[in-house]
């Protein structure tokens, strides 16, 4: 099973751009997902953003995968 995280975009420079996640950089191709913006929420695949998403939603699904991580149960908030 493939599972896409959701990242915060850091920096953008033509088709590439950085995502944060934890703390941790990584260089991603924004080909598939052209226009974005620094500070914006995207689904990063293999090295590839394959999506935008909503922060809210992009805050949960870290909140899930957090949780999930620790073996606790998940509280939606």
């Amino acid at each position: 099973m493939c599972l896409a995280i959701p990242a915060r975009v850091a920096a953008v420079d033509g088709t590439m751009a950085k995502i944060e996640l934890n703390g941790v950089e990584r260089d991603v191709s924004i080909r598939l997902t052209p226009g974005i913006r620094i500070g914006e929420y995207v689904l990063v695949h293999a090295g590839y953003a394959i999506a935008t998403v909503d922060e809210q939603e992009a805050r949960k699904t870290l909140q899930l995968v957090q949780s999930l991580l620790n073996g606790s149960p998940y509280e939606s908030p």
